[in-house]
């Protein structure tokens, strides 16, 4: 901005400069109030969670351990299985327990693994009502 220059005459010259300070001020009231009025986005997944139990159990339980490897091969307590419809007879087996007398199913898979063989697992263990399921091995994604 040229506030005193001058060309030789007497005369100022005119100052052509747009004045953008209001600009900044109406588009920071009007971040604010956007910032302000913007609901809160809650991200949340409902888990069927057992109730707490004061007493512990008293015997270890019974554990199967379904390790996925690097090539979609999935073994069940490292026997290697041929194919899903394997997967699927070992999880009714365990479905059609009783909930209380599940063994508890561990799925390990290779960080390497094309993650369609491990949805297909669960989903299997989900559509032959296994309950007691969880996901173990995730220190190796840790760097």
């Amino acid at each position: 901005m040229n506030v005193g220059s001058s060309s030789g005459s007497g005369e100022p010259d005119v100052m052509m400069d747009v004045n953008t300070t209001p600009l900044i001020d109406v588009m920071l009231v009007l971040l604010v109030m956007l910032i302000i009025t913007i609901p809160i986005q809650l991200h949340t997944i409902n888990l069927d969670m057992p109730p707490p139990s004061p007493n512990p159990p008293t015997e270890e339980p019974v554990v199967h351990t379904v390790m996925i490897d690097f090539d979609g091969t999935v073994y069940w307590d490292e026997t290697a299985l041929p194919n899903i419809d394997a997967v699927n007879a070992k999880m009714q087996e365990i479905g059609s327990k009783p909930i209380g007398e599940q063994p508890e199913v561990h799925i390990k898979p290779n960080k390497l693994v094309d993650y369609g063989v491990v949805a297909a697992v669960m989903a299997s263990a989900q559509r032959n009502s296994v309950k007691k399921m969880g996901m173990v091995g995730n220190e190796q994604y840790v760097k």
